[in-house]
C-alpha cells in the first residue's frame, strides 16, 4: 500500500544533522511537535554523555518531499538535537556550557563550544553517531508513531496528543490563539502553572470551555474533544465561540477581579474554574446582567462562604468525623472533586451547585432594548422642556433621542419612568454610566 507506514534504522553524525539544519531540511519543531520543556541541567547532562561518549538513545525522523527537496520531521529526538545545536552555537542565543572532563584537562572544568574549538576538540561533538530510524507513511500514522514514542520520559499531556492529532484543525488554532492571550491571567490567578502551561493545558482548558460554550453545558473531557475536533466546526461557528469564550473570561476579570489577587476560594482550581466559567457562560446567554459591582461583591463573598463549608468538610472527612445535614451540600461538592472529577454528571453537580448559590443573585435584562413609537410619543408629550436634560440643547421632534437613565445593560428597565430626553450626541457619550442628567 502507497501510505503503509514502514521504517528502517541507520547512523547519522551530528555533523550531517548540523548540516541538514543549517541547509532547511531537518525541521524541528512540526505543527505536531510539543513545545521545548528541557531545562538547561538536562540540555548540559545530554553534552555531558556525548563527551563521555555514552549511547544515546535513537532519533525518529520522517522523511518527506516538499518543493522538490527533502525534509526531515522530527518525530522523537528533538530535546536532544536542540540542545546539541544550542550548544554548537548553531541556534543563537542560547548557549550553555558544561561541567565535564576532557582528556586534555586532570580536573572537570566549565567548557563551551568556543573553548572546544581553541583546543581543536570539537569533534567530540560533531564526530558523534546517533542512532536515526527514518519513518516513512501516512501523515496519521506518523503522528500516532509520534504519540505512542512520547509515552516515557516526560510523557504527553491530553492537550498535547490533541495537539498532535489535530494540528490542522481551525478550531485547535483558534484556541492556540486564544490560550496564549490569557496565558499571564491564568498563571497570574493561579489556575494554571508555568509548567502546566508549557505542556499545553491552558489550551485544553480553552478547548474544553469553548466546546462546553457550544452546546450550552459541560462536557465529559475524555470523548468530546475528540468527536467534535475529528468532526470540525465551520468557521462562522468557531469565530462565534471565539466571541463568546472572550467575553465570558472578560466577564470573570470583570465579576471577581479578586480571584487573581488571593486564594481566598477554591475557584482558581482547574476543575472549579471549568464549571465557573461554563456557568458564567450560561448567564451571559440567558441575559443576566453581572456587571453590578454590588452584586458582584456579594457572589464573591458567596464564593469565600462555600469554598470555606467545602474545606470544613473536607477536614471533617479527614478526621472521619459526621457531617451535618446542613452541611450536605459541601459534601456533595467535595465528592465531585474527589471521585471521577472530569465525568459529565459530576460536572454537571457540581455546575447545579454553583449555579444555586448564585442565579437569584442577577436579574435578566429586560428583553426590551429601546422604546416603543408609543413609549416615544408619550415621553415627548408629557415633557414640559424639550430640552436635552445633559447639555440643555433645544431638542425637536426630528433629533431628540431617549436614554435610560438606569442603562438598559444594567438592568434599567425600557419604562416611561425610566426615561430621559437627550440629543445624540450627549446620548452616545453618557454610555453605559449610571448617572442621572441634571436638568437645567
Amino acid at each position: 500500500m502507497k501510505n503503509e507506514l514502514s521504517h528502517h534504522t541507520y547512523s547519522k553524525q551530528i555533523h550531517d544533522l548540523v548540516n541538514l539544519y543549517e541547509k532547511g531540511q531537518l525541521n524541528l519543531s512540526p505543527a505536531f511537535q510539543r513545545s521545548s520543556v528541557w531545562a538547561i541541567k538536562d540540555r548540559a547532562k545530554l553534552i555531558d554523555s556525548i563527551f563521555r561518549n555514552y549511547p544515546l538513545p535513537a532519533i525518529f525522523l520522517y522523511r518527506r518531499e516538499e518543493n522538490g527537496t527533502i525534509i526531515y520531521d522530527v518525530i522523537d529526538g528533538k530535546q536532544r538535537l536542540e540542545s546539541i545545536l544550542m550548544f554548537m552555537g548553531v541556534i543563537h542565543g542560547n548557549r550553555y556550557t558544561v561541567k565535564t572532563q576532557l582528556d586534555s584537562e586532570p580536573n572537570y572544568i566549565e567548557v563551551d563550544w568556543g573553548y572546544l574549538k581553541k583546543k581543536s576538540e570539537q569533534t567530540r561533538i560533531t564526530g558523534y553517531t546517533l542512532s536515526t530510524i527514518e519513518v516513512q507513511g501516512g501523515l496519521s500514522d506518523i503522528i500516532e508513531v509520534f504519540v505512542r514514542i512520547n509515552s516515557t520520559g516526560k510523557a504527553l499531556t491530553s492537550a498535547e496528543k490533541q495537539h498532535a492529532k489535530y494540528y490542522t484543525s481551525p478550531f485547535l488554532k483558534a484556541a492556540v490563539g486564544i490560550a496564549r492571550k490569557y496565558e499571564k491571567y491564568f498563571i497570574k490567578a493561579r489556575i494554571l502553572s508555568s509548567a502546566q502551561i508549557s505542556r499545553m493545558k491552558h489550551v485544553e482548558l480553552i478547548c474544553e470551555i469553548m466546546l462546553s460554550i457550544g452546546e450550552n453545558d459541560v462536557i465529559n473531557k475524555k470523548s468530546a474533544l475528540d468527536k467534535i475536533m475529528g468532526k470540525g466546526l465551520t468557521p462562522s461557528q468557531i469565530s462565534k465561540l471565539k466571541g463568546k469564550i472572550v467575553k465570558t473570561l472578560n466577564t470573570i476579570k470583570t465579576m471577581f477581579p479578586r480571584l487573581h489577587e488571593t486564594k481566598e476560594t477554591r475557584f482558581n482550581g482547574l476543575s472549579d474554574f471549568y464549571v465557573l466559567a461554563v456557568l458564567i457562560s450560561k448567564y451571559e446567554e440567558e441575559g443576566l446582567i453581572l456587571i453590578d459591582k454590588r452584586r458582584n461583591k456579594l457572589a464573591w463573598d458567596l464564593l469565600k462562604e462555600f469554598s470555606d463549608g467545602v474545606d470544613r468538610a473536607r477536614l471533617k472527612q479527614k478526621k472521619v468525623e459526621g457531617v451535618q445535614e446542613s452541611d450536605s451540600i459541601y459534601r456533595e461538592y467535595l465528592l465531585t472533586v474527589s471521585q471521577a472529577t472530569d465525568e459529565i454528571s459530576q460536572r454537571r453537580k457540581r455546575m447545579n451547585i454553583l449555579d444555586g448559590i448564585l442565579r437569584n443573585l442577577f436579574e435578566v435584562k429586560d428583553k426590551q432594548r429601546g422604546f416603543s413609537p408609543e413609549q416615544r410619543r408619550l415621553i415627548w408629550n408629557s415633557t414640559a422642556e424639550k430640552i436635552c436634560t445633559e447639555c440643555g440643547e433645544e431638542l425637536t421632534w426630528n433629533d431628540f433621542t431617549i436614554d435610560h437613565i438606569n442603562p438598559h445593560s444594567k438592568g434599567g428597565r425600557s419604562e416611561i419612568d425610566n426615561a430621559s430626553l437627550l440629543c445624540r450626541n450627549c446620548n452616545s457619550s453618557k454610555g453605559n454610566r449610571t448617572k442621572k442628567a441634571k436638568k437645567k
